[in-house]
């Protein structure tokens, strides 16, 4: 049967996901992510708006400390990953299907320490727009939090280490990076 590019023709009641073209489907993965990331902007907007950044923030942990587990178990499995390296954690993070939205760049200098580039993340773009400096709390408390979350997950000795955290006040060559690693 030919791959479908889109679903212009007839209804058809036994349609499937497996019947349309890779190129469509990684376009929807790309479409799932952004469509996640927008659902928690306009929840924790709500959140905020009505009990205050302070609860809204509260719970934007929560659930992202909740979503992260369930997103590391899954894609672990999905795809394999094992190990208890910088390596096996960074592969997760590639596969993650929170990850298509973001622009980022991987360096792996050995299994055991990698950077993290992100070139391009909407969220942050989103929170410069919005000029209240939230920017600061997600991406240097709630990020650094999911990023040991998930650093523990393989390995307790994982350190993690902010290099570039907004606000962008001293660079702007990326939106933010971070180091992994274990120590010899």
């Amino acid at each position: 049967m030919k791959e479908l590019t889109d679903y212009s023709s007839e209804f058809d009641p036994n349609i499937k996901y497996e019947d349309f073209s890779k190129d469509l489907l990684i376009k929807l993965l790309q479409f799932y992510s952004d469509y996640i990331r927008k659902l928690d902007g306009f929840w924790y907007l709500i959140v905020k708006n009505r009990r205050g950044d302070d609860e809204a923030f509260a719970c934007d942990t929560k659930v992202w400390e909740k979503m992260y587990a369930v997103d590391l178990e899954m894609t672990c499995n999905l795809y394999k990953i094992k190990g208890h390296d910088v390596a096996a954690l960074l592969k997760a993070f590639q596969m993650s299907p929170w990850n298509t939205v973001y622009r980022s760049s991987i360096e792996l200098k050995s299994p055991n320490h990698g950077v993290l580039t992100f070139t391009h993340c909407p969220t942050l773009l989103a929170l410069e727009r919005e000029g209240e400096g939230r920017e600061e709390r997600i991406c240097q408390q709630l990020e650094l939090q999911l990023f040991r979350m998930q650093a523990d997950f393989f390995n307790p000795e994982i350190q993690v280490r902010a290099l570039k955290v907004p606000p962008r006040t001293d660079y702007s060559d990326c939106c933010c990076q971070w180091e992994f690693r274990i120590e010899d």
